[in-house]
């Protein structure tokens, strides 16, 4: 199936210039699916593999880096406070969303390591607006064997207003625990829009506030979801996913462990086991929209005004990964808590 890519730049509430990329196909899609993306980490390539798998199958794929992250402008890495990357997303989001030719679409998120909880926290700000998300090994809960000590929490809270930015977390290389193809690893390692220095104190804390936060509040999920997560995941443990699928107040809620993989289900395995998990996806979607006895319609709101479009700014276009000549423009992880004191895992 054909489908086009496209780049475009927005602004944010704050002023701040974000890069966000989508894959469409030709015809009228099936649905359209949300991504966030995890700590560190971006959309238009590192997430390639997942808009062009859906793009082919019929969904309209749209992504967004995070201030910080990516081609998004604004300090690297650093989350002064989560619920503004909340906002930014669910902003853009229902943007598109509010479009004419989408208003009609059903709506799903997904998303990965940290954006698994960035999805989860958007569903919360309109818990009947999403149709549902697809959550791969997602940032929702602190495994009780690696929760920082409440001490180590406190040290750092008191000097993350004084030296926020500074890089100080102790960290370690995840790459080579999360990634398991060897190839695809250092791809990703020389991503260079993707952040692998030590994470800055307030980013740091931030993502635990957050995701003690959804721990206490997992009972309020309540949209249709799959959560996926590898058995030989070392990076978050796999124990946090059955934690959401067994606490979730959700009525239509799916999880899978699937043995031997790793953290980077859909970007670090093998090409047959990243097929794999991708058919599961799709059919899980598939079986959403094809069945009239789940979720119903919530009428789109009007376009919200928080975020700014770039209209003399022509966007990136390409046809099925080939740049064909310009004719238009288009304008319309946390990945884990690690040993006894508070290690930040820096590559998500």
């Amino acid at each position: 199936m054909e489908f086009e890519y496209q780049e475009e730049f927005i602004r944010n509430s704050r002023g701040v210039q974000l890069f966000t990329c989508r894959w469409l196909p030709f015809h009228s899609p099936k649905a359209l699916v949300f991504l966030c993306h995890g700590y560190g980490m971006e959309c238009s390539e590192f997430m390639k593999g997942c808009g062009t798998r859906l793009a082919n199958y019929g969904y309209a794929v749209f992504g967004i880096d995070y201030e910080g992250h990516g081609r998004s402008l604004g300090a690297r890495c650093y989350i002064k406070k989560f619920d503004n990357i909340v906002n930014d997303c669910d902003h853009f989001f229902k943007s598109i969303c509010s479009q004419e030719e989408y208003r009609e679409k059903r709506r799903f998120l997904y998303g990965e390591s940290m954006g698994g909880a960035v999805a989860l926290l958007i569903h919360k700000k309109g818990p009947t607006f999403w149709h549902g998300a697809v959550l791969v090994a997602p940032m929702c809960k602190i495994s009780e064997k690696v929760k920082p000590h409440p001490m180590v929490i406190t040290i750092l809270t008191k000097v993350e207003d004084i030296i926020p930015k500074w890089k100080i977390v102790p960290a370690k290389d995840v790459i080579d625990s999360a990634f398991k193809d060897p190839v695809k690893r250092e791809e990703i390692r020389h991503n260079k829009f993707i952040y692998q220095d030590k994470p800055r104190l307030k980013t740091a804390l931030e993502m635990l506030r957050t995701s003690m936060s959804l721990e206490d509040s997992l009972s309020e999920v309540t949209l249709p979801f799959f959560v996926l997560h590898g058995e030989a995941d070392t990076v978050t443990d796999p124990e946090v996913s059955r934690a959401l699928y067994e606490r979730a107040s959700s009525v239509d809620k799916t999880i899978k462990l699937y043995p031997g993989m790793w953290h980077g289900l859909t970007s670090g395995e093998p090409d047959d086991n990243i097929e794999i998990v991708f058919s599961d996806i799709i059919a899980w979607l598939d079986k959403r929209i094809e069945d009239d006895s789940f979720v119903k319609l919530q009428p789109v709101p009007n376009p919200t005004p928080a975020i700014e479009q770039f209209p003399a700014m022509a966007s990136n276009v390409t046809i099925n990964g080939q740049k064909p000549p310009k004719t238009r423009s288009h304008a319309s992880y946390l990945c884990g808590w690690k040993g006894r004191r508070m290690h930040h895992h820096s590559a998500m």
